[in-house]
Parts: C-alpha cells; sequence; structure tokens
C-alpha cells in the first residue's frame, strides 16, 4: 500500500481541499457502485461513518417528506447527535438530549415488530445493520434483510443498510448483504474503505432517490462536506479496493474465519462460563454466561451476572493484550468479546490466536475463580504501589 501511494504522490499533488473537478472522488464513486450494483449510482462522501449515516438521515427526509425514523434495539450508528438518536442503547445518548424527536425502536430480526411499525407510514428510514457488531455479533434470522426491503418498500420508507463495520471483506463477502437477494436504497460505508490510513465516509443510493433529494436549486448544496471527497483520501480508497480484490482479501476472511469458529468451538466446548460462538468470516464473538445453576450462581444470581456481563470480557481482553492479542467486547454488550482479525491473517496466526484465547479462558470454570485471580493480581498491583 505504501509503495503505491508513493506512486501517486509523484504523479500529482493529493491533497485534502477541494480544488476543482474531483477526479479521484468520481473514480472511487465509480468503483464502489460498480461493485455495489444497480440501483446504487450515486456516491455522497464524507470522512467517517457517523456523518455517512448522517447523511442517510438526511436523504430520506428529503426524499420521503417525512421526519420520524425506525431503528434497532442493539444498534450502533455513531455518536453524533443525529446517529445518538437512532442508537439501539439509550444510556449513550442520556446527557447530550434531548435528540431528534420522533425516533423508535424494535428488536433486532424480528420481522413481525418491523412490519407493525412499517404500516404506520409514518417513518422516512428504517436504519438496520446487516450483522450488529456493538450489539454482541447478532445475526438476523435467513431473510429477515430481504424482506424489511420489500415491507420498506411497501410503506415508502427508506432502507438504509449500515455497513460500516460489515463492509469489505469482514464477513466473507465484499458486502454483507449481498446473496441476500435484494439491494437497500442507501448504504453507508466507512472505517475500511481507506484500510484505516485516512479518513473517509460514503453515503450510496440511486440517482431517483438522490434527484428526490437533493434534485433542486434549494437544496443541492446540502450533501457537500469541507473533505468529503478529498484527493488523498479516493486515492487510497481506491487503492484499499485494489488491494482486497488483487489478495484475494474477502476470501481469504471467509476460510481464514471459518477456521476460527471451528477452532474455538472445538477448543472451548464444555467451557461452564462459555454460551455461544458465533459469526462471519473474521468476525466472531465469544459470549460469556452461566451454562450451570452451580451453587455460587444459585445464592447470588446479581453478583454473577455482574461478573460475566460487566467485566469478565475486559478482563479476558486485557490478559489477551498481555499477550499480543487485541480484541475487545462489544459496546452494548461486555459479555461478548469480539474477535476481528485482520484480513490479511494467515492459517498459522489463526492457529495461534485459537490456542491463546483457549488458554486464556480455560483458566476460568467459575466466577469463583475470575473473582480469585482479579483479586490476586490487583493486591499485587496495590502493594507495588504502595511499596516503600
Amino acid at each position: 500500500m505504501a509503495a503505491r501511494l508513493s506512486r501517486l504522490f509523484t504523479e500529482e499533488p493529493l491533497n485534502f481541499c477541494h480544488m476543482g473537478p474531483a477526479r479521484h472522488a468520481a473514480n472511487l464513486a465509480e468503483a464502489l457502485c460498480k461493485r455495489l450494483g444497480e440501483p446504487l449510482s450515486i456516491c455522497l462522501f464524507c470522512s467517517s461513518g457517523a456523518e455517512a449515516v448522517e447523511g442517510a438521515l438526511k436523504i430520506a427526509r428529503l426524499a420521503t417528506g417525512r421526519t420520524a425514523f425506525l431503528s434497532c434495539e442493539g444498534a450502533y450508528h455513531g455518536l453524533s447527535l443525529g446517529t445518538l438518536s437512532v442508537m439501539g442503547e439509550e444510556h449513550m445518548a442520556k446527557s447530550v438530549g434531548p435528540l431528534l424527536a420522533d425516533c423508535q425502536r424494535v428488536p433486532f430480526g424480528d420481522i413481525e415488530a418491523a412490519r407493525q411499525a412499517l404500516a404506520t407510514e409514518r417513518f422516512a428510514a428504517f436504519l438496520v445493520e446487516p450483522i450488529q457488531c456493538e450489539g454482541g455479533i447478532m445475526l438476523p434470522p435467513p431473510g429477515y434483510l430481504a424482506e424489511v426491503q420489500r415491507l420498506c418498500r411497501a410503506h415508502g420508507t427508506l432502507m438504509v443498510l449500515d455497513e460500516v463495520q460489515t463492509g469489505f471483506g469482514r464477513t466473507g463477502r465484499m458486502f454483507a448483504f449481498q446473496d441476500e437477494g435484494f439491494v437497500p436504497d442507501v448504504v453507508t460505508l466507512a472505517k475500511s474503505l481507506s484500510g484505516a490510513i485516512a479518513p473517509i465516509g460514503a453515503t450510496i443510493t440511486s440517482a431517483a432517490i438522490n434527484k428526490r433529494a437533493y434534485g433542486s436549486m434549494h437544496n443541492f448544496e446540502l450533501p457537500f462536506s469541507t473533505f468529503g471527497g478529498n484527493a488523498y483520501s479516493c486515492a487510497v480508497g481506491l487503492e484499499t479496493l485494489q488491494v482486497l480484490e488483487e489478495e484475494g482479501l474477502a476470501a481469504n476472511s471467509k476460510v481464514r474465519g471459518e477456521q476460527l469458529l471451528r477452532g474455538l468451538r472445538e477448543r472451548l466446548e464444555g467451557h461452564p462460563l462459555i454460551r455461544a460462538i458465533r459469526g462471519p468470516g473474521l468476525l466472531v464473538g465469544i459470549e460469556f454466561g452461566p451454562t450451570d445453576q452451580g451453587i455460587l450462581n444459585r445464592l447470588c444470581p446479581r453478583l454473577v451476572e455482574m461478573v460475566l456481563r460487566g467485566a469478565f470480557g475486559l478482563w479476558v481482553s486485557v490478559q489477551l493484550l498481555e499477550r499480543g492479542f487485541l480484541c475487545a467486547t462489544a459496546t452494548h454488550r461486555w459479555d461478548i468479546l469480539r474477535l476481528e482479525p485482520p484480513l490479511t491473517v494467515t492459517e498459522e496466526r489463526v492457529e495461534t490466536a485459537i490456542n491463546m484465547v483457549a488458554e486464556v479462558l480455560w483458566q476460568y470454570r467459575s466466577v469463583t475463580s475470575i473473582l480469585r485471580d482479579v483479586t490476586r493480581r490487583l493486591g499485587r498491583q496495590w502493594m507495588r504501589h504502595w511499596r516503600f
């Protein structure tokens, strides 16, 4: 990637300012729309995933004439004021309210709840992730997304698919919704679009929807952003797409993800504190929770829940970090440990990760063993801190 960008810099200046017609932005927009497929043909650039979702909210209001938004419980769409309004958890938004009015949530994957809400015909958009990452690596039932799109079209609501975290090979496909038999009205992209070395996001929709939203002299400037579509970020985005395809990284994600999922399930089978291991491609979640009614769980259920839902995942992630393995819990679900290796990961490195995660987790077979280790380690830190 570095060599590719060095070549681009020698060919012409790449900057963050708009100096005229944006050739790199046009090329990247064409490349993205080609990969997403018709009728998605209009690409509006910005600098982040939250901005991309904000752009989708604006498009939906302008194109439909409605103001309400529907999203899912457990959803994560960003931390700006508008995206916090459609966030799946209220605790992240309470301190900055009031937020956008008339925002409603339905359970993720519950098609009947979506059907009832959409039947009111008051929503400008239904925002949904193909897989809830921050919600705990939650996958919807087969056919859910396609049925949501059908219902949205029947009731005049735009379906906004948030692929900020799942796009560009993470799930074993270039985009998670592909092969599902539908095309959303709006797609939001960011994060991996630049290989994590330049700020960029994109809101992509059809020409017809874009015309309804921005096709007048009064609002054609509304989608513009100071750094959106800058030459440097778009050049990086183009190179990222080439690397993804030349090196077959989506296919590698699928194969290595299957290896990771299979290996973790085999090594952790029967673990008393693991409820599930799930995920597509290199997007795997390990869900913690008691699988039996041990004596501590019977006597102190709240303590057990507090440890496993609030602290155990963080504790494990710190221990893995000490061993050189970077991972984290899901933002909305601290009882879910997220494993997301780079798409370039090799078979050997995946095997190392499986062994490392299994080694750490098999140290803890009960909540008592967790509390004992936490107390011992923190006690050592306290003694070192107060040693004279």
